[in-house]
């Protein structure tokens, strides 16, 4: 299990030497081929190429050059698929990952490759893949906005389940808004759902620059939930679920037990909860099939209920915030009260999405065009 957790560790880049055993995410694809071929061979012809140029290469240099250009071209690939398809499947991005991870941990190459240069390529295919390395904005536009998606999760339970926040990452990655006059460019990020990762400090590596330096102005995270859109008012800092992850390691307590998430090593700091500070009513205007709800619901280790203002969440314990007691309720805490402690005061919060059953492209379609309006509308505020 350590080998396992070891290996899906993005920020400590501690992944398993080329010897060991395949993830447990790795471990799927013989599932995921048979129940959707078509989404495994979506990128068939890039995946081996560039399995063939890993075989081939000479030395530490090359390979670091190749894996820095073919996972930026597996983004960029991945989001030109998904619009010129129209298909609104971010699943093929997620599978092709995987392949090419395998690639490099199981392919022997010309050159042989130290544990640590293994890990490094790896840790360099997550963040070219997952939009990292491709976070600037370029458009000269009044406003900038980062939205981070997440991968599809729990499948063990369906192993063809899509993302709506996944879809929304990769269509709206560079695309400009605007409203009444003012202009904003949004620049998006896909993070992977693995409890170590959040651990590790996956979410405060890539904020905290931006809150540092206030250099953009609104920062919103998005993943799949319930039946309408909720933006999560009050976010907890425990986690409360035995749901495991995509790395099938559970960290997430319970109801009655509730436990605190580590960031490098320590408890995480912060207190219970958290307030987030998105534009609410102007983004309550944004028009769709779904209602836009202010979620103020929480439970604490004495009840659930709907809090009315920040201070009556004061002394209690989280159980769950507006999110839940999974890593999105945890990617919402832990980027607000990053903001909070570097004095930002960049908008800052989490939009969860109406939940889908597996694939449901009309569905996404919808969800991804409200997030869009909610944007938008988000504007005169900003």
């Amino acid at each position: 299990m350590i080998k396992v957790l070891l290996a899906t560790s993005l920020i400590a880049s501690s992944f398993a030497a080329l010897s060991n055993p395949l993830t447990v995410e790795e471990q799927r694809i013989s599932k995921a081929q048979t129940a959707m071929p078509t989404v495994l061979n979506a990128f068939n012809k890039e995946v081996t190429t560039f399995e063939q140029q890993f075989k081939a290469l000479n030395n530490f240099k090359e390979a670091k050059q190749l894996i820095q250009t073919y996972s930026f071209e597996l983004w960029e690939s991945a989001k030109q698929r998904i619009i010129k398809t129209n298909n609104y499947d971010d699943r093929a991005l997620y599978w092709a990952r995987l392949l090419s991870s395998k690639v490099i941990r199981t392919t022997a190459a010309n050159v042989e490759l130290s544990d640590a240069q293994i890990n490094t390529l790896l840790s360099m295919l997550e963040e070219g893949s997952r939009g990292r390395t491709d976070l600037a904005f370029s458009s000269g536009s009044d406003k900038k906005i980062i939205l981070t998606g997440f991968d599809p999760f729990l499948l063990d339970k369906n192993i063809n389940q899509s993302n709506p926040s996944g879809v929304a990452a990769l269509l709206l990655d560079g695309q400009v808004i605007n409203y009444n006059g003012v202009s904003a460019e949004i620049n998006t990020v896909m993070v992977p759902v693995r409890y170590e990762d959040f651990d590790q400090g996956i979410i405060e590596s890539l904020l905290a620059p931006y809150y540092a330096l206030n250099n953009v102005d609104m920062v919103v995270t998005v993943s799949m939930g319930r039946t309408e859109f909720d933006l999560e008012h009050f976010p907890g800092k425990r986690r409360s679920v035995t749901a495991p992850d995509n790395a099938n390691i559970v960290y997430g307590g319970t109801q009655t037990s509730p436990v605190i998430p580590k960031l490098n090593g320590r408890p995480l700091p912060g207190n219970e909860f958290v307030k987030f500070s998105l534009p609410v009513s102007a983004m309550q205007n944004a028009k769709g099939p779904y209602k836009v709800i202010d979620n103020r619901e929480v439970t604490t280790l004495d009840k659930t209920f709907k809090a009315g203002s920040y201070g009556a969440l004061k002394n209690s314990v989280a159980v769950n915030g507006g999110g839940g007691g999974y890593l999105s309720n945890e990617i919402s805490y832990r980027s607000i009260r990053l903001r909070d402690a570097l004095n930002s005061s960049i908008p800052t919060g989490h939009i969860h999405t109406p939940r889908i059953q597996q694939f449901e492209p009309e569905t996404e379609a919808n969800i991804v065009k409200q997030i869009k309006a909610m944007l938008t509308q988000s504007l005169v505020a900003l």
